[in-house]
């Protein structure tokens, strides 16, 4: 008994030690702290918006954004930028660690920040829009996007107080500047070597929320982090443009090895999958439908190689339109992403040796002399059995069958088999024979 006091009394101080300590917890003011490694697309856009509202909801004094991305789509960037402006807690853009940069993209979200920081080496700029190729947009179309871009770069610098000209140049001339030049013309407000360093020099910063003045409060404070959830982790894999392009090739691959080998069923399924992957990225990223013709146009000719052999007409044919389809299927005005090079001479490549070599087998087979039936004896060389006077017996492949032949031929002569009619082969006194 006074051993289960004992155990009694422990388990009631552990307790009471663990909800003073939640409680300390709850009580120590704490900023959330999410990472953005990679291009800008609709599953980051949904995470930041998801973040604000979490915020929010959990009293935080502020959302750290650590950003290190290359640019990505306009379209989820206007909307983050958007979510940035008028989000009801502070917001700060943390370019990090060093060695990261905001390109493109980057450019608007750092600067739509209250507070926007960058870690010692980094950089900041290059947010000339270009097309998926990374080539710039020419024409009128060109003039419209880069004015579109550039009036949007500066009214983000304009309402944060920012400086209005370089975010103009950033587009038009398409600059980029280090964290101490970009804190030195006031792009930025801060240069901090981490998190802590940063959260001393944002505190008592004052910042405008909701169109009030709002004095940050964040020496100290408890940094958590988040992560994506599991569907946007997933959508922001496959929003991609390489891992894209690679599980539509895997998929095409896949539903060709089944067509051609029915029955084996797991190509089948696999690539079934992958192509209807790459068909929900597709529906995230902007195409352009000329580049996607090209390739169901090479992979249309691919497959009528293999089941039409035109002795490499339509495979080459086939190849070159996968290929140039390939290098213009994200070629679009409203993102700078790119498949890279290498993935696509790979792949093309690889699906085209492939789709060649089973035309090439198919083709040989077809001229293949028959091994089976009647038609497999053809060519064979038999023993009489029963003389042919003209019709009797002869010993062939293992097997007596009943012949006829142009003239007698007697018991154990060797004969040629030339052909057949009904059950009944037709022969001829063969060339071996002694």
């Amino acid at each position: 008994m006074k051993t289960l006091r004992i155990y009694f009394c422990l388990s009631l101080l552990v307790a009471g030690a663990s909800v003073l300590a939640q409680s300390k917890d709850a009580s120590t003011p704490h900023v959330d702290l999410i990472s953005i490694d990679g291009t800008i697309n609709p599953a980051v856009d949904d995470f930041i918006r998801e973040s604000i509202s979490r915020s929010k909801a959990n009293g935080a004094r502020a959302l750290i954004i650590q950003l290190d991305t290359p640019g990505g789509l306009l379209t989820s960037t206007r909307t983050i930028v958007k979510e940035m402006l008028g989000a009801p807690v502070p917001v700060i853009v943390y370019v990090a660690p060093s060695g990261a940069g905001a390109g493109s993209a980057g450019v608007f979200i750092t600067m739509a920040a209250h507070i926007a920081a960058m870690a010692p080496g980094t950089n900041i700029g290059a947010a000339h829009p270009v097309a998926g190729g990374g080539q710039e947009v020419k024409g009128v179309m060109g003039e419209k996007i880069e004015n579109f871009t550039a009036s949007f770069s500066e009214s983000i610098a304009q309402q944060r107080g920012r400086n209005t000209e370089w975010a103009i140049q950033a587009v038009r001339k398409s600059v980029s500047i280090t964290e101490k030049e970009a804190l030195k013309i006031k792009v930025i407000d801060v240069v901090a070597k981490d998190i802590n360093d940063l959260l001393e020099q944002a505190h008592g910063r004052k910042v405008d929320i909701d169109g009030r003045k709002q004095e940050l409060s964040l020496k100290g404070a408890r940094v958590e982090r988040y992560g994506m959830s599991l569907k946007q982790k997933v959508l922001n894999t496959i929003a991609d443009p390489n891992i894209a392009y690679l599980l539509m090739m895997a998929g095409i691959l896949g539903l060709y090895m089944e067509f051609s080998h029915p029955g084996v069923i797991f190509p089948g399924v696999a690539g079934a999958i992958c192509l209807l992957l790459a068909f929900a990225s597709l529906q995230l990223l902007p195409i352009n439908y000329a580049g996607l013709g090209l390739i169901i146009l090479g992979i249309g000719l691919l497959i009528g190689e293999a089941f039409a052999p035109s002795f490499g007409v339509l495979g080459v044919g086939g190849i070159i339109s996968l290929a140039l389809g390939s290098f213009f299927l994200f070629d679009t005005e409203g993102s700078d992403l790119i498949v890279d090079r290498s993935i696509i001479v790979t792949a093309v490549a690889t699906l085209g040796t492939f789709v060649l070599a089973v035309s090439y087998l198919v083709f040989r087979s077809q001229k293949a002399k028959p091994a089976l039936g009647m038609e497999g004896l053809i060519g064979e060389i038999g023993e009489v059995r029963g003389k042919l006077m003209p019709s009797g017996k002869v010993f062939v492949h293992g097997e007596h069958w009943n012949a006829r032949a142009d003239s007698e031929i007697d018991v154990g002569e060797k004969v040629e088999v030339v052909g057949y009619e009904g059950m009944s082969l037709k022969v001829r006194r063969s060339s071996q024979d002694a």
